[in-house]
């Protein structure tokens, strides 16, 4: 069974920054390579070697999230060289680094050319900051965290309210998105499912 999934194992690009939700990066990152999928991890700036500081967001009651410090992710693709053809998809976690990330050209070129092309595409929590920015949800249904369905919706976007446990994830043709990492057995289960009709 293993070494049939190898054998049929997408490339998919991952696009994290500094304060990438620690989750949202290191277990997708997981399941996909125990899904036997190839996972490269790329980071504007960075090089295979470096790292990302990651930031753990919980849910403990309050108005909003709490923030505490995580682990280092390790960056195996140099971004400057990255050729989005090369990849069968894209995943975006959340945490802060989307909120710069879109700022960058390059990273909005990638991700267009994800929705261009028709390929999964994969984003949770605030990850759909960098689609909006990319300009690619005009009449597309998109979960995220709560806090994002404004610019969602300013964007053309059809926000998709997630279940109160935010463990939801919702499809919409080649795009796959979900509130936040209590959700990733069913977002990654339909992004695997996607990737499978790559």
């Amino acid at each position: 069974m293993i070494n049939k999934m190898a054998a049929n194992g997408k490339k998919i690009l991952m696009l994290v920054g500094d304060f990438v939700e620690d989750y949202e990066a290191m277990v997708p990152y997981q399941m996909l390579l125990m899904l036997g999928h190839k996972v490269a991890t790329a980071c504007p700036g960075k090089s295979p070697g470096d790292t990302v500081a990651t930031a753990i967001h919980d849910f403990e009651g309050h108005q909003t999230y709490t923030e505490k410090p995580g682990h280092r992710f390790a960056i195996n693709s140099d971004f400057a060289t990255v050729d989005p053809a090369d990849f069968d998809a894209i995943i975006i976690p959340g945490g802060r680094a989307p909120e710069y990330l879109r700022l960058d050209n390059a990273v909005l070129d990638m991700v267009r050319h994800f929705a261009e092309t028709a390929k999964p595409i994969a984003a949770i929590c605030h990850g759909p900051q960098i689609l909006v920015a990319a300009g690619i949800l005009n009449d597309r249904e998109c979960s995220s965290y709560p806090a994002v369905a404004p610019e969602v919706t300013a964007a053309g976007g059809r926000y998709i309210t997630p279940g109160k446990g935010l463990d939801t994830a919702h499809v919409d043709g080649n795009l796959v998105t979900a509130p936040a990492w209590p959700a990733h057995p069913a977002w990654i289960r339909e992004f695997h499912q996607l990737l499978e009709s790559v």
